[in-house]
């Protein structure tokens, strides 16, 4: 079994800026791809970046410059930077693995979400005015 925690969300004015963590525990040996993505109730949970276990990172385009994925590899922690927050940007935000580096090279950001085995409980994200 994996385990994922995220920390770090919480209150932000727009044009701020938050680092989201996700601690990754547990059977790690073979994670391949890890995740992050939002969900806003009512709607459909949110691909925002995924990257493989060799370094390769793919950010949902409307994303892209505003936040950045990172790891420190010594503790198993991947960080989510999120730059130029915007009230949009407000939403539940989950760390998610898997196994297979195929679920990081899905091109449909939302429909991976369908893929990956494992998920974090999510942390809040508020942006205000």
């Amino acid at each position: 079994q994996i385990q994922l925690v995220e920390s770090g969300g919480g209150s932000v004015q727009a044009g701020g800026s938050l680092r989201l963590s996700c601690a990754v525990s547990g059977d790690i040996h073979g994670v391949f791809c890890v995740g992050w993505f939002r969900q806003v109730p009512g709607k459909e949970r949110e691909g925002l970046v995924a990257i493989e276990s060799l370094g390769r990172i793919r950010y949902e385009p409307s994303i892209k410059g505003r936040f950045t994925i990172s790891k420190d590899s010594a503790k198993d922690i991947f960080y989510l930077q999120m730059n130029s927050l915007k009230p949009e940007d407000t939403a539940m935000y989950y760390c998610s693995a898997d196994r297979r580096v195929s679920v990081c090279r899905d091109s449909d950001y939302d429909g991976a979400a369908l893929e990956y085995g494992y998920w974090g409980q999510g942390t809040q994200v508020t942006v205000s005015t």
